[in-house]
């Protein structure tokens, strides 16, 4: 970061008021954690680092290094609006770096953008955009959550059914605040439950919003006496939270190779699915409701693994398996990596739609696929492998 970064970084601070600063990042299965200095401790941020003890992290306690230091991203800097007026708080991402300077291997921020670098390198371009689901639960007299509902609405019901409307509406409007952009909300199909869609971006942006976003629903939630749950099946008989992702890229013509894409991921979907649906839970949810449970592909039925849909000139990939227990970093750098494979060996999408195979039916069945997989060997750290498939 040049000093004219800098300067700007602490003017808006100044002029917003600021008395603490998050700095923020993840633990290896996308957590969010942070640290909070005072505003004359960043300039020491941006130089040097802020030391955090990395074996109480999740997924680092076997790191080498008993420090590691976080250096925000300028670009993510943004008020938490639900903090005071006076004395506000700021928040900024940041990437982990070991104490010589380098990134941490098993930082998933910094895993993907080595995966962005790759596909800059191959020439395309990818962008994503989110649908997530959750539910709304009431608290007990004492505050502890429930797993009652805040309402008995269905799928797309208006108020008085839609009792979560206004909070849909709070979370949109304090996400709007922070500078991001939700496209579309509305009560899905579960008593309790919504989603809130964001426009199509750049993989990192796309997955600094998912965090922000899952932070704020649960912030809003908290505020107004509620819990929100964004786990894959909270409740048995109910549908489950999914975690759909569109996806678009192109060439470095223009071209549309979302196709290629498309037939790439589906070629590795299966060795991944433990990344991508890391929960116990996340195998209940497959072929519960409109959930997949198999590799299938539609361009007219959107209840399928993957939904490809040609719109206005381009074509828009839809995959429907992951589940907001996984971690967007990492989801997005294996998408890349699977995709860019699509891309370079020209990959169609299967004749038989409809006929794949199945997705691992347990997590145990996952761990399996993924420890024996040549893909997730070569573009996985060993250390981040065994993460997951404890």
């Amino acid at each position: 970061m040049d000093a004219y970064e800098l300067s700007e970084v602490m003017k808006y601070i100044e002029e917003e008021d600021a008395k603490f600063i998050r700095l923020a990042f993840r633990d290896a299965f996308g957590v969010q954690k942070n640290i909070s200095v005072m505003p004359g401790q960043v300039p020491r941020a941006f130089e040097e680092g802020i030391p955090v003890n990395a074996r109480e992290i999740a997924g680092f306690e076997n790191s080498p290094h008993g420090l590691l230091y976080l250096r925000p991203d300028a670009s993510t800097l943004t008020v938490l609006p639900w903090r005071p007026d006076r004395g506000k708080v700021l928040r900024m991402f940041c990437d982990l770096y070991t104490p010589d300077g380098k990134p941490f291997e098993l930082d998933t921020r910094v895993f993907l953008k080595k995966a962005i670098e790759k596909a800059n390198e191959a020439g395309i371009e990818f962008r994503f955009g989110s649908e997530t689901e959750f539910y709304i639960f009431k608290k007990d007299e004492n505050g502890n959550p429930t797993k009652e509902p805040y309402d008995e609405a269905g799928y797309m019901d208006i108020a008085p059914l839609d009792r979560c409307e206004n909070i849909r509406r709070e979370i949109s409007l304090t996400i709007e605040r922070m500078g991001l952009t939700p496209e579309r909300s509305h009560h899905e199909r579960g008593p309790g439950q919504n989603e809130i869609d964001f426009h199509f971006g750049k993989p990192l942006k796309a997955a600094d919003q998912e965090i922000t976003y899952k932070m704020v629903v649960s912030t809003v939630a908290d505020r107004n006496g509620l819990i929100a749950d964004f786990s894959p099946m909270p409740l048995s008989d109910k549908p489950g939270n999914g975690y759909h992702i569109n996806i678009y890229a192109t060439d470095k013509d223009g071209n549309d190779v979302v196709k290629y894409v498309a037939a790439g991921i589906m070629d590795k979907i299966r060795d991944i699915t433990i990344f991508l649906n890391p929960a116990e839970a996340s195998y209940t949810r497959f072929g519960n409701s409109t959930a997949p449970d198999k590799v299938s592909w539609s361009n007219d039925d959107d209840t399928e693994l993957m939904y490809v849909e040609p719109y206005m000139g381009r074509v828009r990939a839809e995959l429907r398996s992951p589940d907001a227990s996984s971690n967007p970093y990492l989801v997005y750098a294996l998408l890349i990596y699977a995709g860019l494979e699509g891309v370079e060996k020209k990959m169609p999408l299967p004749e038989n739609m409809n006929e794949g195979a199945m997705l691992p039916k347990s997590r145990r069945e996952a761990v399996r696929i993924a420890m024996e997989s040549e893909f997730v060997k070569a573009v996985l750290p060993a250390e981040l492998i065994e993460e997951y498939t404890l």
